[in-house]
């Protein structure tokens, strides 16, 4: 089962005025495990960043799913929170869960969150909106992949990605799709989750 993690690598970067910096950028990628993540950054950022870098910190990212649009490489963190149970007489208990989306404003981002949150059957609210400073995401890249996953990757790039406002991919966290089904703490299906 794989995760998201926030890995921090620090390195020197060279400005558009042509002098150098120390600059430390997070990322995100998913991967098994911290080990998992450390050898990942290594490998992604190897062909990207001249020179060294150093990883300074690693920690598990809180996404329950990450929304990527193709028009914009700037991220936001998105808070949406709703109200779950009190159906069988028991008290409502408030629930929140994060988001990432890739959007050009706060505005973009909030239009762009309802929409991908669409098929909700539930009301819910977005209390708050924050750029955030995730330079890129690596999603997990298993060249191991069977068959069945590959097809499905492909229908979603293709058909269901398609999108009013441009071409998204959606980057769900572990148990947030078809494995909802099996959990009773999650309460948030996106609108692919169900067939059609």
């Amino acid at each position: 089962m794989s995760n998201w993690f926030t890995v921090k690598v620090k390195y020197t970067k060279q400005l558009e005025d042509g002098s150098f910096k120390s600059v430390s950028e997070p990322y995100l990628l998913n991967a098994m495990s911290f080990t998992d993540a450390e050898t990942r950054i290594y490998e992604e950022l190897g062909n990207l960043i001249r020179g060294e870098f150093l990883v300074t910190g690693i920690s598990r990212a809180d996404f329950h799913d990450i929304f990527k649009y193709d028009d914009t490489e700037t991220w936001y963190k998105v808070k949406i929170s709703f109200e779950s149970g009190g159906e069988d007489g028991g008290k409502a208990k408030k629930v929140s869960q994060n988001f990432l989306i890739s959007a050009n404003s706060v505005k973009e981002a909030y239009d762009r969150m309802n929409e991908s949150l669409n098929g909700m059957m539930i009301d819910y609210g977005i209390p708050s909106i924050a750029l955030s400073p995730i330079v890129e995401i690596f999603p997990f890249n298993d060249e191991n992949q069977d068959q069945v996953g590959k097809e499905f990757t492909k229908l979603l790039k293709s058909e269901v990605a398609e999108h009013k406002l441009g071409t998204k991919t959606v980057f769900s966290s572990s148990g947030s799709d078809s494995d909802d089904s099996d959990n009773e703490d999650s309460f948030i299906e996106d609108q692919f989750g169900e067939e059609e």
